[in-house]
């Protein structure tokens, strides 16, 4: 068994690390830089440099890599030896300032939106001091932004910092208006539940669809899946718990949180969730743990399946990013504490993310808009697709209280009372769980529950950020301004929440109802990628990023673009991957089958013309019906995919895929699940839903 407490972070150059190998004075300036956001000073860095490169070669490793996130949603390294060549013929094993600091890949081939010409090749990755270092497969990993030749933002990370700076500046402002001068920085911090699917690897290999898009393009429903709700939270089976604790131990050696773990809902679905830490180290480490699951399971045998809809009809898997808002002294600032209604601080910080959401929930749907997770948003296993606030019974008669200039009736938590003596009893959480919420208060914290499983989270926690930043901003303003700084606070406060009102809603958001009482609210209902998407450049939401100085007009239109270009691309492999499953297995397995049992009757005449072929004729003609349809949508398929306007705008070309291509694909979907529900099993040319399912 893995001791957590002696491999914790032994794979990273952490801070206790840099603590024994960097001259005392290095140290400390190189933690005002991590702490205070001070500029490094390149004396600083080489030494670092030289610490780092010693410490790595005693991990073992040879090489050294900018490790970054570009505009893919994975993460991309170019690794380099240590070795500089020497005049005798040997070699000296050099990493420098220069090398720390600095970067320069090909950035030719990394998805930009139009911020770069093909031929405009040059591209920097420059350190974050902020996230440790760490070894990974014999490498020396350096955290870096990546930006190209002009200075734009060409991936994840450098938005999120960006964004962490502006709400840092605004909500110091707050802090100093309530007197507290001891906090030097504000951070969000992040706790990212992660849900996936582990299926066996050999029944996985005869699925085309899953190994080319991550899903199953095919697939009908199985006599048993989550109906008996038997899965979630059940006991774990020896062949996942011996990943979980391989998975666990992997994760502890390179610094992350990793706490909890359990089944999920669906057959073969698992979750796995970390402690909190600041956004950016949340987001390496997902990033993190997602290759990590990946490969872990290839050493068991076993995929892991991030894909938000894996398998039709059967949950999905998300990613809840549950976020608050925290000093460097160690204050949540979103603790209500004892008297929510009484504490000024933690509601006027509550007030800016109800008025961010409200003012930007388009912004906050484009955050979680992709091809997947339009499978999943709104089915009964996922939050709707239109943003709302839950924030159960206490919070809200608090604000219902400050709304209407009523007294608030405090009133001590209930007992919890299980009817059974021997039981301890213990006081009830203030408010219930509402899982159909999209953005749900639950006790000190916010859970963002709409983000897909496979998505980098970082650009929903920029969304976030910036938005809370910018509403930050503007109250500070007026309370600056204000002469009665107290009449202010209650003055902001209350026209806050009068103003904002329509956005919180805890009821049931599966409800039907609430589409037509959220339209009636005037909130967004944005079902599609493709309804969402085109909000991200309205001149609302550019202009939010530029004044906080976290996106530039042109990298917002560059983030549209690449994501309207990859729901593109994403549709059309899965299009193109149907079409060759259809052709080339389902079809000549289907004319196979009917041609046995066309032989069956021709063989029941012939011998014994007085029995009965009506079983086999009426098989005949069901067979032969959906196969003419499987013939018919997959040539109506292949239309679609060549009717396209290459030189169309790419948001046409995204309506013309989500209008056209993805009905073909549903309704050549109906007919291949169909043929799978009447062909002979022995027949059938891939593992079926059942095989998958349970085949771990």
């Amino acid at each position: 068994m893995t001791n957590p407490c002696e491999v914790f972070g032994e794979n990273v150059f952490s801070d206790s690390v840099m603590q024994k190998r960097l001259p005392k004075e290095t140290y400390e300036a190189l933690k005002r830089t991590i702490e205070q956001g001070r500029s490094l000073d390149p004396a600083v860095a080489g030494v670092v440099a030289n610490a780092m490169k010693d410490w790595a070669l005693e991990m073992g490793a040879t090489h050294f890599t900018h490790w970054f996130q570009p505009m893919t949603g994975v993460t991309a390294e170019k690794h380099d030896a240590f070795i500089n060549p020497k005049k005798d013929g040997t070699v000296l094993l050099e990493f420098g300032g220069k090398e720390l600091v600095r970067g320069e890949p090909d950035a030719s081939s990394f998805p930009s939106g139009g911020l770069r010409a093909t031929f405009e090749a040059r591209g920097y990755t420059a350190w974050d001091p902020t996230s440790y270092a760490f070894i990974k497969d014999g490498t020396l990993c350096i955290p870096t932004a990546f930006c190209s030749y002009g200075g734009q933002a060409l991936d994840k990370k450098t938005p999120l910092l960006r964004s962490m700076q502006a709400l840092n500046k605004q909500a110091l402002r707050i802090l100093r208006l309530f007197g507290h001068t001891d906090a030097v920085r504000v951070f969000p911090t992040v706790g990212a539940e992660q849900e996936y699917f582990l299926v066996d690897k050999e029944v996985y290999r005869q699925r085309p669809d899953l190994m080319v898009s991550g899903r199953t393009l095919f697939g009908a429903k199985p006599p048993k899946g989550q109906e008996l709700e038997d899965h979630y939270f059940g006991v774990i089976k020896p062949r996942v718990q011996a990943f979980m604790r391989d998975l666990d131990s992997e994760l502890w050696k390179l610094g992350i949180y990793a706490k909890t773990e359990h089944n999920e809902v669906a057959p073969a679905q698992h979750e796995m969730a970390p402690v909190f830490t600041t956004v950016n180290i949340a987001a390496d480490h997902n990033q993190l743990a997602m290759d990590m699951m990946k490969k872990i399971a290839d050493r068991h045998g076993l995929v892991c399946l991030l894909h938000e809809k894996p398998f039709a009809g059967v949950n999905g898997s998300g990613k809840h990013n549950n976020y608050a808002l925290s000093t460097d002294t160690g204050v949540n600032l979103l603790d209500p504490g004892d008297t929510p209604n009484e504490n000024a601080q933690f509601l006027v910080f509550l007030c800016a993310v109800i008025a961010a959401v409200d003012d930007y929930q388009d912004l906050m749907r484009v955050a979680v808009a992709s091809a997947g997770n339009d499978h999943r948003l709104g089915a009964n296993e996922a939050p709707t697709a239109i943003i709302s606030i839950f924030l159960g019974d206490e919070l809200n008669k608090v604000i219902e209280s400050i709304v209407n200039a009523s007294k608030y009736e405090a009133h001590q938590r209930d007992q919890m009372k299980l009817g059974v003596h021997i039981l301890p009893r213990f006081s009830k959480d203030s408010t219930d769980r509402n899982r159909t919420s999209p953005f749900a208060f639950t006790g000190n914290k916010f859970e963002f529950r709409s983000l897909g499983s496979a998505q980098s989270i970082s650009g929903p926690n920029v969304i976030l950020n910036t938005a809370i930043a910018d509403t930050l901003m503007n109250m500070a303003d007026e309370l600056e301004a204000a002469p009665d700084f107290a009449a202010a606070v209650d003055a902001l406060i209350r026209n806050t929440l009068r103003k904002h009102m329509r956005i919180i809603f805890n009821g049931n958001g599966y409800d039907q109802s609430w589409v037509r009482e959220a339209q009636r609210r005037g909130l967004y209902n944005l079902p599609t990628t493709v309804d969402a998407l085109p909000y991200y450049v309205s001149d609302k939401n550019v202009a939010l990023f530029e004044r906080q100085k976290v996106l530039t007009r042109e990298e917002v239109q560059s983030r549209y673009e690449i994501k309207l270009e990859t729901y593109v691309k994403v549709i059309d492999i899965e299009a193109l991957c149907m079409i060759d499953i259809a052709r080339r297995l389902i079809l000549p397995a289907a004319l196979a089958y009917a041609k046995d049992v066309a032989q069956e009757v021709q063989l029941k005449r012939s011998v014994a013309p007085g029995l009965s072929t009506e079983a086999e004729m009426s098989l005949l003609e069901a067979l032969s019906e959906q196969t003419n349809a499987l013939s018919t949508w997959t040539a109506r398929l292949q239309t679609a995919l060549e009717g396209m306007d290459k030189d169309a705008q790419l948001l046409l070309k995204a309506q013309y895929t989500r209008n056209e291509v993805t009905t073909a694909m549903d309704r050549l979907r109906a007919a291949g699940d169909a043929l799978e529900t009447l062909v002979g099993k022995r027949y059938w040319p891939m593992p079926t839903y059942q095989d998958l399912l349970t085949s771990v």
